[in-house]
């Protein structure tokens, strides 16, 4: 048994950031990671972080910006309260080391991406989260009250309500598996914040790590936490196209640079889709693209920089620029091809102001977390702010949570493994991985339909019923505990995107193409005892 005053699961912005303020308060604080601590979403984050730093910006020019990309489902006080202050949280982060992008005449580099009406993403040249994750990781590994577990895989929380005891329900432990051990071991803390990120990986095609399979947001559903809004996936229009089903992204930064999507013909299409063209936010030009790509037949488009000067692009995105050119694509001389892939949830655990979940002493942060400032679509960089603002806000919360509680003797059981696995039954989880992906990808990606949902929904629940019997017959394992979470993500966002009878933001249906007057949020929540 191992205690602590808090546990965090996730090692990216919004968990070190959270841990870091928490302990600074005294706190002792154990991070739960399933891979190296620096693997996280935050890491491969490219374009930056959006927040009013120039005197020709405004608070209210972000809140419009983010309330019009948002489509109706944003909560206004959450919006407001997370832009108005922004630059508190940039200011730490400077404080911090992180080393933002300058001018010539040292003003920090502000860029401009879709459905921002002014410049106001700061950056670190094209690898702004990996900038932010090592100045964090390196104020962890200094912090004497902060214990991270690399390669500890969280499976689900313990609960009052799990142990069937009387009274208010509320977080206890958590069960981790030790991956290298392939012990699983139980965790004691009262309060345990959830930064696990999203879950891309439930997708052919994403520009997510493969750690991102939705862990946090499985782990708080199966505990009886609301979820809502699953049905809005963010897919960025410019992934790099290759052969192979990775994807990797070209930052929305370089169409604010100047960048013209282009179809086969070599036209530049966005106008007739959108006034803003090549700046319209991403929901907009991925269904431009996906439309585009159906009516030609295309496996993909093109982005075309080449009409700005080649040093100017190389200094701007070098970390771009190289990994085109490990494909055998300059481009500063050549179009990019690119393709729509899945980059963002914008529903999660719901999730107050003060990171506070429906279940006492669960938090939530970051990707995995719906507070609302992203309704129906996320503006873009807006994410890494949130996640900053939360962190803050959270880490206020949990330390007046455990200073007001008085905490539970109660014995944790051990965790009771099943029989050993057998080896040749493995071939299950990969058959049902690519299924999964498969499905998800044909059936509730870009644009969708009631049938397609419907038959998504059928092949889910199969998958369900298999992995659920292998799960409790057999040890657990890595690859098992994803794909269970990964199918339970799924089977959310197939049921809230089934739940919404309209096309509304990130949403589009072919059988509900008009928005309804009133815009109302999708909710999921576990039916008790079940």
């Amino acid at each position: 048994m191992k205690t602590y005053d808090v546990i965090v699961v996730g090692s990216g912005i919004a968990g070190l950031s959270f841990a870091l303020k928490v302990a600074a308060r005294g706190k002792r604080v154990a991070i739960i990671t399933k891979k190296d601590r620096a693997e996280s979403n935050t890491n491969y984050a490219q374009g930056g972080i959006a927040a009013v730093t120039s005197q020709t910006d405004d608070f209210e020019l972000h809140v419009a910006d983010t309330l019009t990309a948002g489509d109706g489902l944003c909560r206004e006080d959450v919006v407001r309260e997370i832009v108005s202050t922004a630059p508190e949280r940039i200011a730490e982060l400077k404080q911090m080391g992180v080393d933002f992008t300058q001018l010539e005449d040292g003003r920090i580099s502000l860029h401009r991406e879709g459905g921002h009406s002014k410049r106001r993403i700061l950056h670190v040249k094209d690898l702004t989260g990996a900038a932010i994750e090592a100045a964090l990781l390196h104020a962890v590994a200094e912090s004497k009250l902060i214990d991270v577990f690399e390669h500890h895989f969280a499976i689900d929380l313990i609960t009052r309500r799990k142990l069937r005891l009387s009274g208010r329900n509320a977080v206890l432990g958590l069960y981790v598996l030790d991956v290298h051990s392939g012990e699983v071991k139980t965790f004691r803390a009262p309060v345990i914040l959830l930064g696990t990120g999203g879950a891309g990986q439930i997708y052919q095609f994403s520009t997510n790590p493969d750690i991102a399979t939705g862990d946090g947001i499985a782990i708080a559903y199966r505990a009886g936490v609301e979820v809502r809004n699953m049905e809005f996936i963010q897919f960025h229009p410019t992934a790099l196209y290759t052969k192979s089903k990775e994807r990797f992204l070209i930052s929305e930064a370089v169409r604010g640079e100047g960048a013209i999507l282009r179809n086969t013909a070599g036209e530049a299409f966005m106008p007739r889709y959108d006034e803003r063209a090549d700046l319209a936010p991403r929901d907009v030009v991925a269904r431009a693209i996906d439309s585009e790509m159906k009516a030609s037949g295309a496996e993909h488009l093109w982005l075309d920089i080449t009409h700005q000067d080649a040093d100017h692009i190389r200094a701007r995105f070098p970390h771009i620029y190289e990994g085109c050119k490990k494909q055998g694509i300059d481009m500063a001389t050549e179009w990019i091809p690119v393709v729509p892939a899945c980059h963002y949830l914008c529903g999660g655990v719901t999730t107050s102001l003060s990171a506070k979940t429906s279940l006492d002493g669960l938090l939530a942060c970051g990707e995995v977390a719906c507070t609302g400032l992203h309704g129906a679509n996320r503006l873009a960089s807006n994410s890494l702010l949130e996640a900053c603002v939360l962190a803050h806000n959270g880490a206020d919360s949990a330390v007046t949570y455990l200073d007001n509680t008085v905490p539970d003797s109660t014995t944790l059981p051990p965790w009771r493994d099943g029989d050993v696995r057998d080896p040749d039954e493995r071939v299950v989880l990969y058959h049902n991985w690519d299924e999964l992906k498969r499905t998800m990808w044909d059936y509730v990606a870009i644009v969708r339909t009631s049938k397609r949902l419907q038959r998504a929904r059928t092949r889910i629940q199969n998958l369900q019923r298999e992995i659920d019997e292998y799960y409790w017959n057999f040890k657990v394992e890595p690859h098992l505990l994803e794909l269970r979470n990964l199918i339970q993500v799924s089977e959310l966002v197939i049921e809230c995107a089934l739940q919404r009878k309209e096309s509304r933001g990130l949403h589009t249906t072919l059988d509900f193409p008009d928005k309804l007057s009133e815009a109302r949020d999708s909710i999921m929540k576990r039916p008790r005892g079940s």
